[in-house]
């Protein structure tokens, strides 16, 4: 038999730093939502998110080290990099948001009525979600790109900001939907307009970014984020002011939180949430357009 030039499987994809990060994550996982689909248990739709991030994450972890370690990935038409790069950004948001949930819903002190077996059950499985949390952390900052290192675009803070944006953009239209009145003037569907258009386009974005067809464009697609992030800044600057005076304004709004809103079931609240995360993501469109002016693109890294 001829020799193919090098070996069948990558062990550096297990034992790299990045790949023993990637090892704990498949392992905090799988521990995660084996104890609370065991005995922790979880209800409604805060513990089905939480099982889903913990079973999605799980899955695409163990995915990306086999596709590693048998060199599968060369087969794959995706830029690996900006792949693994994403994902790790994407489960850190995630695991983040699943390890804060759980514990706030299903986490007491005292055994009744549940009974001290599923309460211990319960912190265990949130110990070791805030472990998972600190391995995909831990694997944004191994992998992420080093000054004057050439390297994927996913990999670049500019890169990794897309993720956050579409994240946070997600929180919004969650707010949205719960009841937050967005239908009531045409000021505030302006800004609805603004969150979907941002959103829609940085997940184009990615998802060129991440299938390596940024060099099969027409146009220049490093020159056109740019221009789309700074109109994306001065879309978020509108919707930044427009939405706390049509929300807050006493002539159109509440300044204050009425007395006989139910908790969790009030406008006002979800119209706060949807405040605060604008100008969050506005920060992070802003901070991106200031790094987008230090990257270049490697399609295919």
């Amino acid at each position: 038999m001829e020799s193919t030039g090098g070996p069948f499987l990558n062990t550096a994809a297990v034992t790299s730093p990045v790949g023993i990060a990637r090892l704990l994550q498949m392992t905090f996982g799988c521990t995660t939502f084996s104890l609370v689909a065991h005995q922790g248990g979880f209800s409604a739709a805060y513990g089905t998110f939480c099982m889903f991030v913990w079973t999605f994450c799980f899955a695409i972890t163990v995915f990306i080290i086999a596709c590693e370690f048998t060199h599968l990935h060369s087969c794959l038409s995706l830029s690996w990099g900006n792949f693994t790069a994403a994902f790790a950004m994407l489960a850190t948001l995630m695991s983040i948001t699943a390890a804060v949930i759980y514990p706030l819903y299903f986490v007491q002190v005292g055994c009744y009525p549940i009974g001290c077996e599923v309460r211990d059950f319960r912190i265990a499985a949130s110990v070791f979600a805030g472990l998972l949390f600190v391995a995909y952390a831990t694997e944004v900052f191994l992998t992420r790109a080093k000054p004057g290192q050439v390297t994927s675009y996913m990999a670049t803070i500019s890169g990794l900001l897309k993720i956050v944006q579409a994240f946070v953009a997600c929180i919004i239209f969650g707010a949205l939907v719960n009841d937050s009145q967005y239908g009531k003037y045409v000021a505030t569907q302006w800004c609805v307009a603004v969150y979907s258009f941002c959103f829609v386009v940085t997940v184009v974005v990615v998802a060129f970014s991440v299938t390596g067809k940024t060099a099969l464009l027409w146009f220049p697609f490093e020159r056109s984020v740019v221009i789309y992030t700074f109109g994306a800044v001065l879309l978020y600057v509108s919707a930044a002011v427009i939405w706390p005076v049509f929300c807050f304004d006493s002539k159109y709004g509440s300044p204050r939180r009425p007395g006989l809103c139910a908790k969790g079931k009030c406008p006002w609240d979800s119209q706060l949430v949807i405040a605060i995360f604008t100008y969050v993501n506005l920060l992070l469109y802003v901070l991106d357009l200031a790094y987008s002016q230090r990257i270049r693109f490697v399609s295919h890294l």
